[in-house]
């Protein structure tokens, strides 16, 4: 038996919909022989260091009528030891992590900017509550702060209490305000406890 196996990519994807990219049925469909798509090989390893997967590029030789794939491995495993470059690969649609297609739903790179979040959201499991937008500090700050809105002055002085993470991750715990997220810089706005709803409000 292969120290290695494809993952199942779907279940991961339908969970984690903003942190974890997989391309719909849709893109995959599109695949070509020729093409390349990256697959996910899980093995177990003895070495403390090693991750629990090697994510690798394939190369597609054919596509099969029930939607199947059959390809060769174009990546050398780092770790994999049963496994090298030109080896044969079959495959599903639920295994393809990426494709050479553009997808204008890849809800992980459009979310892939980063905020400042409270810990109150991030870990504890509270709603979002407040949140608003400021000039970013860099390129890949999104300018969004966001808060539970029941954080007192002093756990807001504590550096320790705040994350800087990515939008994704955000919206992975709450994305009731996901539709916000394109309002400009200087927009604030916060959650009406009675219906739920997010209102505009005038930036501090």
């Amino acid at each position: 038996m292969p120290s290695w196996h494809l993952e199942d990519a779907d279940p991961i994807a339908a969970e984690n919909p903003y942190t974890f990219y997989k391309p719909s049925r849709e893109v995959i469909a599109r695949v070509q022989p020729g093409e390349v798509v990256k697959l996910n090989f899980c093995f177990s390893s003895t070495d403390p260091e090693a991750p629990r997967a090697e994510r690798m590029w394939v190369l597609v030789d054919q596509v099969l009528a029930d939607g199947s794939f059959r390809g060769r491995l174009n990546n050398e495993p780092h770790y994999i030891h049963d496994l090298k470059l030109d080896d044969p690969v079959s495959f599903g649609a639920c295994h393809i992590i990426n494709t050479e297609h553009d997808d204008n739903d890849n809800l992980v790179e459009r979310y892939i900017k980063r905020c400042f979040v409270t810990k109150r959201v991030l870990d504890d499991g509270r709603l979002v509550g407040y949140l608003y937008r400021e000039e970013p500090d860099e390129e890949k700050d999104s300018g969004w702060r966001i808060t539970a809105a029941d954080e007192s002055d002093e756990y807001m002085s504590d550096s320790r209490n705040l994350a800087y993470v990515s939008l994704g991750a955000v919206l992975s715990r709450d994305d009731s305000f996901r539709e916000l997220l394109d309002a400009p810089s200087g927009s604030a706005f916060v959650r009406n406890t009675t219906t739920g709803r997010f209102e505009p409000e005038s930036a501090a």
